[in-house]
């Protein structure tokens, strides 16, 4: 049975093309997501008023971050592996799918993308402060905390399923479908009470842009709870044994596929 290994990363992909073309790839996707999510969410506040939002607008909202989502990946998705979330790319990272370098680039490369959408949304929008994620009233941190970690942890497990397990097969190909699918129903889900982030970088990009920290670490600490959790368990519990997880024989200059990173 062979062992599975983390790996930090070759010195020479920091600066291997392949590595910078996933990271421009991550930054461009995250960009795309986060202007369309949290622009639907200041979009439906300019029309409506608070109470003719709450009727039809998480269906709204849920709608237009799965369609957003789906873009995202599917464009991303055979240059990076379509993270868009770095507690996606935490995931297949406790996974042994990614390297620890990697990581770096697509973590960077996703909260610039983030931060980059909010001020620009914010300077499309002649000023408005982006809402970002806020727990609601009469729900506790530590609830919002089990949400983010259990929404998270569906994310997570849908896109190992479609996305990164070498015996997916045909499922590969529904990935993004899939991935946006779990996502706008969990924000039906998660909405009401703390927003269902499930992304690190779809918060932070917004909080800072618009200045709203409170109970800001539960957007980071839930989702790679829950991320973390999923990769743990699809990786050594439902992956055959015998299957590696990082191909070790790929050269430096051949692109890794999607599963591999």
């Amino acid at each position: 049975m062979p062992i599975r290994r983390y790996v930090m990363g070759r010195g020479e992909e920091a600066f291997h093309p392949d590595s910078i073309r996933a990271a421009v790839s991550e930054f461009l996707s995250t960009f795309i997501f986060v202007f369309a999510g949290e622009g639907s969410i200041l979009a439906l506040g300019k029309m409506y008023t608070e109470k003719a939002l709450a009727a039809g607008g998480l269906v709204a909202i849920a709608l237009a971050h799965a369609l957003a989502l789906f873009a995202a990946v599917a464009s991303s998705m055979n240059v990076s592996g379509g993270h868009v979330n770095p507690a996606v790319t935490f995931g297949a990272l406790v996974g042994g799918r990614i390297s620890v370098l990697r990581a770096l680039y697509y973590w960077i490369a996703q909260l610039l993308g983030s931060i980059v959408a909010s001020l620009l949304l914010r300077l499309a929008t002649d000023g408005m402060r982006p809402m970002g994620f806020s727990v609601a009233a009469g729900v506790g941190e530590l609830h919002s905390l089990l949400m983010e970690i259990v929404l998270t942890f569906g994310l997570m497990y849908t896109v190992y399923a479609t996305a990164i397990d070498p015996k997916r097969g045909s499922l590969g190909t529904i990935a993004p479908l899939a991935i946006a699918f779990i996502v706008g129903a969990n924000i039906l889900v998660g909405g009401p009470f703390d927003g269902a982030a499930m992304n690190p970088a779809r918060a932070f990009g917004p909080a800072l842009v618009g200045w709203r920290w409170h109970n800001h670490w539960i957007y980071w600490v839930g989702p790679f709870a829950g991320a973390g959790l999923a990769g743990l368990i699809y990786e050594f519990g439902i992956i055959p044994a015998d299957v590696p997880p990082i191909h070790q024989h790929h050269a430096v200059h051949q692109p890794l596929a999607p599963e591999d990173y």
